[in-house]
Protein backbone atom coordinates (compact mmCIF):
# COMPACT_ATOMS: atom_id res chain seq x y z
CA UNK A 1 0.00 0.00 0.00
CA UNK A 2 1.54 3.35 -0.69
CA UNK A 3 2.36 6.42 1.73
CA UNK A 4 -1.08 8.11 0.86
CA UNK A 5 -3.76 5.34 1.45
CA UNK A 6 -1.30 4.42 4.86
CA UNK A 7 -2.72 8.24 6.26
CA UNK A 8 -6.00 7.65 5.04
CA UNK A 9 -6.52 4.41 6.88
CA UNK A 10 -4.98 6.92 9.82
CA UNK A 11 -7.36 9.34 9.73
CA UNK A 12 -10.23 6.64 8.88
CA UNK A 13 -9.05 4.91 12.46
CA UNK A 14 -9.22 8.07 14.22
CA UNK A 15 -12.95 9.14 12.72
CA UNK A 16 -14.54 5.99 13.32
CA UNK A 17 -12.77 6.32 17.32
CA UNK A 18 -14.29 9.28 17.95
CA UNK A 19 -17.67 8.25 16.50
CA UNK A 20 -18.22 5.30 18.45
CA UNK A 21 -16.02 6.78 21.60
CA UNK A 22 -18.83 10.27 21.83
CA UNK A 23 -22.24 7.88 20.81
CA UNK A 24 -21.84 4.41 22.08
CA UNK A 25 -19.03 4.81 24.80
CA UNK A 26 -20.63 4.53 28.16
CA UNK A 27 -17.87 5.90 30.18
CA UNK A 28 -15.92 9.33 28.54
CA UNK A 29 -12.06 8.52 29.76
CA UNK A 30 -8.96 8.41 28.38
CA UNK A 31 -8.63 4.56 28.77
CA UNK A 32 -11.62 3.77 27.24
CA UNK A 33 -10.80 5.79 24.19
CA UNK A 34 -7.20 4.43 23.22
CA UNK A 35 -9.17 0.94 23.70
CA UNK A 36 -11.71 2.97 21.21
CA UNK A 37 -9.00 3.82 19.25
CA UNK A 38 -7.28 0.58 18.89
CA UNK A 39 -9.97 -1.57 18.19
CA UNK A 40 -10.66 1.17 15.02
CA UNK A 41 -7.25 0.72 13.74
CA UNK A 42 -7.50 -2.80 14.01
CA UNK A 43 -10.34 -2.88 11.84
CA UNK A 44 -9.27 -0.15 9.18
CA UNK A 45 -5.79 -1.68 8.71
CA UNK A 46 -6.72 -5.05 8.55
CA UNK A 47 -10.06 -4.67 6.08
CA UNK A 48 -8.01 -1.55 4.32
CA UNK A 49 -4.44 -4.11 3.74
CA UNK A 50 -6.87 -7.06 3.03
CA UNK A 51 -8.62 -5.78 0.64
CA UNK A 52 -5.76 -3.52 -0.88
CA UNK A 53 -3.99 -6.84 -1.39
CA UNK A 54 -6.52 -8.72 -3.11
CA UNK A 55 -7.33 -5.39 -5.66
CA UNK A 56 -3.23 -5.44 -6.25
CA UNK A 57 -3.47 -8.85 -6.97
CA UNK A 58 -6.06 -9.13 -9.62
CA UNK A 59 -4.98 -5.85 -10.68
CA UNK A 60 -1.37 -7.99 -11.44
CA UNK A 61 -3.43 -11.68 -12.83
CA UNK A 62 -6.39 -9.69 -14.21
CA UNK A 63 -6.52 -5.78 -15.07
CA UNK A 64 -9.44 -4.56 -16.10
CA UNK A 65 -8.08 -3.17 -19.27
CA UNK A 66 -7.62 -6.86 -20.77
CA UNK A 67 -10.25 -9.17 -18.78
CA UNK A 68 -12.99 -6.95 -17.76
CA UNK A 69 -15.82 -9.46 -17.70
CA UNK A 70 -13.38 -11.60 -16.04
CA UNK A 71 -12.29 -9.23 -13.70
CA UNK A 72 -15.98 -8.38 -12.28
CA UNK A 73 -16.66 -11.63 -11.69
CA UNK A 74 -13.43 -12.47 -10.01
CA UNK A 75 -13.40 -9.03 -7.82
CA UNK A 76 -17.33 -9.89 -6.48
CA UNK A 77 -16.30 -13.59 -5.21
CA UNK A 78 -13.00 -12.40 -3.71
CA UNK A 79 -14.80 -9.54 -2.08
CA UNK A 80 -17.13 -11.41 -0.65
CA UNK A 81 -14.55 -14.39 0.33
CA UNK A 82 -12.35 -11.66 1.76
CA UNK A 83 -14.85 -9.65 3.54
CA UNK A 84 -16.37 -12.39 5.26
CA UNK A 85 -12.98 -14.10 7.00
CA UNK A 86 -11.20 -10.67 7.54
CA UNK A 87 -14.55 -9.32 9.45
CA UNK A 88 -14.57 -13.01 11.44
CA UNK A 89 -10.90 -12.49 12.14
CA UNK A 90 -11.23 -8.53 13.27
CA UNK A 91 -14.67 -9.40 15.64
CA UNK A 92 -13.00 -11.98 16.96
CA UNK A 93 -10.15 -10.17 18.14
CA UNK A 94 -12.74 -7.37 19.57
CA UNK A 95 -14.96 -9.44 21.65
CA UNK A 96 -13.19 -12.66 22.44
CA UNK A 97 -9.36 -11.15 22.87
CA UNK A 98 -9.29 -7.49 23.42
CA UNK A 99 -12.74 -6.74 24.96
CA UNK A 100 -13.29 -10.23 26.71
CA UNK A 101 -17.14 -10.21 26.14
CA UNK A 102 -17.71 -13.45 24.39
CA UNK A 103 -15.62 -16.52 24.14
CA UNK A 104 -14.78 -18.87 21.52
CA UNK A 105 -18.07 -20.96 21.64
CA UNK A 106 -20.12 -17.96 22.31
CA UNK A 107 -18.57 -16.26 19.76
CA UNK A 108 -19.80 -18.52 16.68
CA UNK A 109 -23.31 -18.59 18.15
CA UNK A 110 -26.41 -17.28 17.05
CA UNK A 111 -26.29 -14.41 19.58
CA UNK A 112 -22.97 -12.54 17.61
CA UNK A 113 -24.34 -14.28 14.23
CA UNK A 114 -26.44 -10.53 13.64
CA UNK A 115 -23.71 -8.93 14.75
CA UNK A 116 -21.08 -10.57 12.36
CA UNK A 117 -23.55 -10.00 9.53
CA UNK A 118 -24.02 -6.96 10.46
CA UNK A 119 -19.70 -5.99 10.14
CA UNK A 120 -19.29 -8.14 7.44
CA UNK A 121 -22.13 -6.01 4.87
CA UNK A 122 -20.43 -2.44 6.24
CA UNK A 123 -17.47 -4.28 4.95
CA UNK A 124 -18.71 -5.07 1.80
CA UNK A 125 -20.15 -1.75 0.81
CA UNK A 126 -16.47 -0.11 1.53
CA UNK A 127 -14.88 -2.73 -0.31
CA UNK A 128 -17.04 -2.40 -3.06
CA UNK A 129 -16.77 1.49 -3.08
CA UNK A 130 -12.67 0.81 -3.19
CA UNK A 131 -13.11 -1.36 -5.89
CA UNK A 132 -15.19 1.03 -7.73
CA UNK A 133 -12.30 3.76 -7.75
CA UNK A 134 -9.68 1.11 -8.20
CA UNK A 135 -11.72 0.59 -11.86
CA UNK A 136 -12.30 4.43 -12.30
CA UNK A 137 -8.70 5.26 -11.87
CA UNK A 138 -7.86 2.48 -14.06
CA UNK A 139 -9.90 3.29 -17.09
CA UNK A 140 -8.38 6.90 -16.61
CA UNK A 141 -4.99 5.19 -17.03
CA UNK A 142 -6.07 2.89 -19.91
CA UNK A 143 -7.95 6.03 -21.41
CA UNK A 144 -5.01 8.68 -20.95
CA UNK A 145 -2.03 5.63 -22.32
CA UNK A 146 -4.68 5.11 -25.90
CA UNK A 147 -4.74 8.70 -26.53
CA UNK A 148 -0.82 8.62 -25.85
CA UNK A 149 -0.73 6.09 -28.33
CA UNK A 150 -3.10 7.65 -31.02
CA UNK A 151 -1.00 10.89 -31.05
CA UNK A 152 2.32 9.01 -31.56
CA UNK A 153 0.88 6.37 -34.49
CA UNK A 154 -0.65 10.12 -36.19
CA UNK A 155 2.80 11.18 -36.00
CA UNK A 156 4.54 8.19 -37.13
CA UNK A 157 1.86 8.26 -39.94
CA UNK A 158 2.84 11.64 -40.90
CA UNK A 159 6.31 11.71 -40.81
CA UNK A 160 5.85 8.27 -43.23
CA UNK A 161 3.69 10.18 -45.38
CA UNK A 162 6.31 12.93 -45.61
CA UNK A 163 8.88 10.46 -46.46
CA UNK A 164 6.89 9.09 -49.14
CA UNK A 165 6.29 12.05 -50.93
CA UNK A 166 9.57 13.41 -50.53
CA UNK A 167 11.17 10.13 -52.57
CA UNK A 168 8.55 11.70 -55.50
CA UNK A 169 11.01 14.53 -56.57
CA UNK A 170 14.48 13.27 -56.89
CA UNK A 171 13.26 10.09 -58.88
CA UNK A 172 10.88 12.29 -61.32
CA UNK A 173 13.70 15.04 -62.25
CA UNK A 174 16.38 12.11 -62.47
CA UNK A 175 14.50 10.46 -65.33
CA UNK A 176 13.57 14.21 -66.26
CA UNK A 177 17.03 15.13 -67.12
CA UNK A 178 17.48 10.94 -68.76
CA UNK A 179 14.90 12.27 -71.25
CA UNK A 180 16.42 15.69 -71.86
CA UNK A 181 19.97 14.36 -72.10
CA UNK A 182 19.11 12.26 -75.40
CA UNK A 183 17.08 14.73 -76.85
CA UNK A 184 19.68 17.37 -76.72
CA UNK A 185 21.69 15.36 -78.67
CA UNK A 186 18.95 13.95 -81.15
CA UNK A 187 16.76 16.97 -81.44
CA UNK A 188 17.99 20.27 -79.86
CA UNK A 189 14.10 22.25 -81.02
CA UNK A 190 12.72 19.45 -79.09
CA UNK A 191 14.99 19.86 -76.27
CA UNK A 192 13.81 23.34 -76.33
CA UNK A 193 10.37 22.77 -75.81
CA UNK A 194 10.45 19.63 -73.64
CA UNK A 195 12.52 21.98 -70.96
CA UNK A 196 9.64 24.27 -71.25
CA UNK A 197 7.19 21.44 -70.58
CA UNK A 198 9.19 20.09 -68.12
CA UNK A 199 9.20 23.51 -66.14
CA UNK A 200 5.56 22.99 -66.13
CA UNK A 201 5.39 19.72 -64.87
CA UNK A 202 8.25 20.17 -62.51
CA UNK A 203 5.74 23.42 -61.12
CA UNK A 204 2.79 21.14 -60.73
CA UNK A 205 5.32 18.71 -58.48
CA UNK A 206 6.46 21.50 -56.37
CA UNK A 207 2.46 22.86 -55.90
CA UNK A 208 1.32 19.50 -55.05
CA UNK A 209 4.39 18.04 -53.09
CA UNK A 210 2.13 19.23 -49.71
CA UNK A 211 -0.66 18.26 -50.63
CA UNK A 212 -2.62 14.69 -49.78
CA UNK A 213 -4.92 14.83 -52.48
CA UNK A 214 -5.50 16.04 -55.60
CA UNK A 215 -8.28 16.54 -57.95
CA UNK A 216 -8.49 14.09 -61.00
CA UNK A 217 -8.83 16.95 -63.34
CA UNK A 218 -5.63 18.37 -62.13
CA UNK A 219 -4.00 15.04 -62.61
CA UNK A 220 -5.09 14.40 -65.68
CA UNK A 221 -3.99 17.67 -67.23
CA UNK A 222 -0.67 17.19 -65.30
CA UNK A 223 -0.66 13.30 -66.92
CA UNK A 224 -1.19 14.51 -70.68
CA UNK A 225 1.83 17.32 -70.26
CA UNK A 226 3.87 14.24 -68.82
CA UNK A 227 3.04 12.38 -71.83
CA UNK A 228 3.38 14.47 -74.55
CA UNK A 229 6.65 15.02 -73.20
CA UNK A 230 6.95 10.74 -73.87
CA UNK A 231 5.14 11.39 -77.07
CA UNK A 232 8.59 13.98 -77.87
CA UNK A 233 10.93 11.24 -77.15
CA UNK A 234 9.33 8.22 -78.12
CA UNK A 235 6.99 9.77 -81.32
CA UNK A 236 5.07 6.63 -83.04
CA UNK A 237 6.32 4.18 -80.40
CA UNK A 238 3.90 5.04 -77.68
CA UNK A 239 0.23 6.11 -78.00
CA UNK A 240 -1.77 7.65 -75.07
CA UNK A 241 -5.61 7.38 -74.93
CA UNK A 242 -7.42 9.50 -72.44
CA UNK A 243 -11.07 8.14 -71.34
CA UNK A 244 -12.09 9.85 -67.72
CA UNK A 245 -15.32 10.43 -66.81
CA UNK A 246 -15.94 13.89 -67.16
CA UNK A 247 -17.77 13.25 -63.78
CA UNK A 248 -14.73 11.87 -61.74
CA UNK A 249 -12.84 15.34 -62.24
CA UNK A 250 -14.03 16.91 -59.36
CA UNK A 251 -13.15 13.83 -56.93
CA UNK A 252 -9.56 13.44 -55.92
CA UNK A 253 -6.20 10.78 -56.13
CA UNK A 254 -3.13 11.02 -54.90
CA UNK A 255 -0.89 13.76 -56.62
CA UNK A 256 1.82 12.19 -59.03
CA UNK A 257 0.01 8.54 -58.71
CA UNK A 258 -0.19 8.97 -63.10
CA UNK A 259 2.88 10.10 -63.24
CA UNK A 260 4.80 7.17 -61.57
CA UNK A 261 2.26 4.34 -63.11
CA UNK A 262 3.11 5.68 -66.55
CA UNK A 263 6.39 5.66 -66.27
CA UNK A 264 6.51 2.82 -65.09
CA UNK A 265 4.88 1.75 -68.74
CA UNK A 266 7.60 3.07 -70.30
CA UNK A 267 10.20 1.64 -68.09
CA UNK A 268 9.23 -2.17 -67.80
CA UNK A 269 7.76 -2.31 -71.96
CA UNK A 270 9.57 -2.24 -75.03
CA UNK A 271 8.21 0.43 -78.02
CA UNK A 272 8.84 0.56 -81.64
CA UNK A 273 6.75 1.89 -84.47
CA UNK A 274 5.95 -1.31 -85.27
CA UNK A 275 4.70 -2.44 -81.83
CA UNK A 276 3.57 0.66 -80.23
CA UNK A 277 2.95 0.71 -76.64
CA UNK A 278 -1.06 2.16 -76.17
CA UNK A 279 -1.07 3.17 -72.82
CA UNK A 280 -4.91 4.05 -71.84
CA UNK A 281 -6.15 6.23 -68.73
CA UNK A 282 -9.57 5.53 -67.96
CA UNK A 283 -12.38 5.53 -65.42
CA UNK A 284 -13.95 2.56 -63.93
CA UNK A 285 -16.88 2.68 -61.16
CA UNK A 286 -15.09 4.34 -58.15
CA UNK A 287 -11.08 3.75 -59.58
CA UNK A 288 -8.90 5.37 -62.61
CA UNK A 289 -7.56 3.01 -64.16
CA UNK A 290 -4.10 2.83 -66.01
CA UNK A 291 -4.05 -0.01 -68.53
CA UNK A 292 -1.09 -1.23 -71.27
CA UNK A 293 -0.54 -3.63 -73.24
CA UNK A 294 2.23 -6.17 -72.15
CA UNK A 295 5.59 -6.09 -74.25
CA UNK A 296 7.86 -6.72 -71.02
CA UNK A 297 11.22 -5.65 -71.79
CA UNK A 298 14.19 -8.11 -70.37
CA UNK A 299 15.45 -6.79 -67.83
CA UNK A 300 19.16 -7.33 -66.35
CA UNK A 301 18.03 -7.62 -62.71
CA UNK A 302 14.22 -7.44 -61.13
CA UNK A 303 12.62 -4.64 -60.41
CA UNK A 304 12.40 -3.42 -56.97
CA UNK A 305 9.04 -1.60 -58.02
CA UNK A 306 9.51 1.28 -55.71
CA UNK A 307 7.07 3.56 -57.80
CA UNK A 308 4.17 1.63 -57.08
CA UNK A 309 5.15 0.59 -54.05
CA UNK A 310 4.69 3.91 -52.79
CA UNK A 311 1.62 4.29 -54.51
CA UNK A 312 -0.09 1.72 -52.24
CA UNK A 313 1.45 3.33 -48.75
CA UNK A 314 0.52 6.52 -49.43
CA UNK A 315 -2.93 4.94 -50.16
CA UNK A 316 -2.99 2.86 -47.61
CA UNK A 317 -2.04 6.06 -45.08
CA UNK A 318 -5.02 7.76 -46.30
CA UNK A 319 -7.97 5.39 -47.17
CA UNK A 320 -8.93 1.94 -46.53
CA UNK A 321 -9.81 1.60 -50.63
CA UNK A 322 -6.88 -0.84 -51.93
CA UNK A 323 -5.23 -0.54 -55.36
CA UNK A 324 -5.87 -3.23 -57.31
CA UNK A 325 -2.81 -4.79 -59.92
CA UNK A 326 -3.99 -7.07 -62.91
CA UNK A 327 -2.16 -8.62 -65.15
CA UNK A 328 -2.33 -11.08 -67.73
CA UNK A 329 -0.66 -12.46 -70.85
CA UNK A 330 -1.77 -9.51 -72.99
CA UNK A 331 -2.22 -6.58 -70.54
CA UNK A 332 -1.30 -5.16 -67.30
CA UNK A 333 -3.61 -3.12 -65.28
CA UNK A 334 -3.14 -1.15 -61.96
CA UNK A 335 -6.79 0.22 -60.89
CA UNK A 336 -6.25 3.82 -57.94
CA UNK A 337 -9.44 4.23 -55.74
CA UNK A 338 -10.88 7.48 -56.54
CA UNK A 339 -11.59 9.30 -53.22
CA UNK A 340 -15.10 11.45 -53.03
CA UNK A 341 -13.84 13.47 -50.38
CA UNK A 342 -10.52 14.55 -48.76
CA UNK A 343 -10.02 13.14 -45.36
CA UNK A 344 -9.40 15.84 -42.43
CA UNK A 345 -6.18 13.99 -41.41
CA UNK A 346 -4.18 10.99 -42.14
CA UNK A 347 -6.18 7.84 -41.82
CA UNK A 348 -4.39 5.73 -38.61
CA UNK A 349 -6.56 2.83 -38.67
CA UNK A 350 -8.62 3.92 -36.05
CA UNK A 351 -11.66 2.21 -37.34
CA UNK A 352 -13.78 5.51 -36.88
CA UNK A 353 -15.80 4.47 -39.93
CA UNK A 354 -17.08 1.27 -38.55
CA UNK A 355 -18.15 3.21 -35.17
CA UNK A 356 -15.86 2.03 -32.89
CA UNK A 357 -15.89 5.78 -31.13
CA UNK A 358 -19.13 5.48 -31.27
CA UNK A 359 -19.37 1.75 -29.27
CA UNK A 360 -16.95 2.78 -26.80
CA UNK A 361 -18.68 5.84 -25.86
CA UNK A 362 -21.70 3.81 -25.23
CA UNK A 363 -19.45 1.44 -23.58
CA UNK A 364 -18.01 4.19 -21.07
CA UNK A 365 -21.29 5.54 -20.62
CA UNK A 366 -22.57 2.48 -19.59
CA UNK A 367 -19.89 1.80 -17.24
CA UNK A 368 -20.03 5.36 -15.56
CA UNK A 369 -23.09 5.04 -15.04
CA UNK A 370 -22.43 1.36 -13.03
CA UNK A 371 -20.77 2.75 -11.00
CA UNK A 372 -22.36 5.57 -10.17
CA UNK A 373 -24.84 3.73 -9.31
CA UNK A 374 -22.48 1.10 -6.78
CA UNK A 375 -21.06 4.17 -5.23
CA UNK A 376 -24.58 5.85 -4.39
CA UNK A 377 -25.74 2.52 -2.87
CA UNK A 378 -22.16 1.94 -1.15
CA UNK A 379 -23.05 6.14 0.40
CA UNK A 380 -26.73 5.56 1.30
CA UNK A 381 -27.17 2.45 2.46
CA UNK A 382 -24.48 2.60 5.38
CA UNK A 383 -26.68 5.99 6.05
CA UNK A 384 -29.72 4.47 6.43
CA UNK A 385 -28.19 1.61 8.58
CA UNK A 386 -26.53 4.05 11.13
CA UNK A 387 -30.02 5.72 11.34
CA UNK A 388 -32.24 2.45 12.02
CA UNK A 389 -29.42 1.21 14.53
CA UNK A 390 -29.57 5.04 16.84
CA UNK A 391 -33.49 5.42 16.11
CA UNK A 392 -34.64 2.47 16.30
CA UNK A 393 -31.98 -0.55 17.04
CA UNK A 394 -34.89 -3.06 17.61
CA UNK A 395 -36.87 -2.64 14.42
CA UNK A 396 -34.59 -3.19 11.40
CA UNK A 397 -36.22 -2.17 8.97
CA UNK A 398 -32.55 -1.18 6.41
CA UNK A 399 -32.81 -4.33 5.15
CA UNK A 400 -35.87 -3.52 2.56
CA UNK A 401 -34.05 -0.78 0.56
CA UNK A 402 -30.82 -2.60 1.19
CA UNK A 403 -31.88 -5.80 -0.24
CA UNK A 404 -34.20 -3.76 -3.05
CA UNK A 405 -31.73 -1.57 -4.06
CA UNK A 406 -29.11 -4.48 -4.04
CA UNK A 407 -30.71 -6.75 -6.37
CA UNK A 408 -31.25 -3.18 -8.84
CA UNK A 409 -27.44 -3.09 -8.80
CA UNK A 410 -26.77 -6.93 -9.18
CA UNK A 411 -29.43 -6.71 -12.19
CA UNK A 412 -27.34 -3.62 -13.53
CA UNK A 413 -24.38 -5.40 -13.25
CA UNK A 414 -25.48 -8.86 -15.06
CA UNK A 415 -26.28 -6.09 -17.71
CA UNK A 416 -23.48 -4.14 -17.98
CA UNK A 417 -20.64 -6.93 -17.40
CA UNK A 418 -23.18 -9.85 -18.52
CA UNK A 419 -25.60 -10.87 -21.34
CA UNK A 420 -26.65 -7.48 -21.96
CA UNK A 421 -26.08 -5.49 -25.09
CA UNK A 422 -22.37 -5.20 -24.65
CA UNK A 423 -21.98 -8.45 -24.56
CA UNK A 424 -24.04 -9.28 -27.74
CA UNK A 425 -22.07 -6.56 -29.44
CA UNK A 426 -18.73 -8.37 -28.31
CA UNK A 427 -19.92 -11.54 -29.75
CA UNK A 428 -20.98 -9.98 -32.86
CA UNK A 429 -17.54 -8.67 -33.41
CA UNK A 430 -15.81 -11.77 -31.89
CA UNK A 431 -17.70 -13.31 -35.19
CA UNK A 432 -17.04 -11.17 -37.63
CA UNK A 433 -12.99 -11.06 -36.42
CA UNK A 434 -12.87 -14.94 -36.57
CA UNK A 435 -14.97 -14.70 -40.20
CA UNK A 436 -12.58 -12.28 -41.46
CA UNK A 437 -9.51 -14.17 -40.71
CA UNK A 438 -10.48 -16.89 -42.11
CA UNK A 439 -10.57 -15.13 -45.36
Amino acid sequence: MKRKGFIILLWVSLGTALFFFLFFTKEKNFHNFLITLMISTMYSFVLGFGNALINDFLNKKFPWSETRGIRAVLSVVSIIIGNFILVYFCNYMNYVVIQKVATAETFFSKEYGTTNWFMINIALLISAFLHAKSFMEELKKTSRKEVVEQKLIAKSANAQFESLKNQLDPHFLFNSLNVLSSLIDENPNQAQKFTASMSKIYRYVLEQKDKELVTVEDEIEFAKTYCDLLKTRFEDSVDFIFDVKKEDYRRYVVPLSLQLLLENCIKHNFATSSKPLVIKIFSDQDTLCIENNLQAREQMKESAGIGLANIVQRYALLTKKNVFIEKSEDYFKVKVPILSDKPSSINVKADSDDGSYENAKKRVKELKSFYGNLISYCTVIPFLIIVNLLTSPNNLWFYFPMLGWGVGVASHAFQVFGVGESWKERKIREIMDKQKNRK
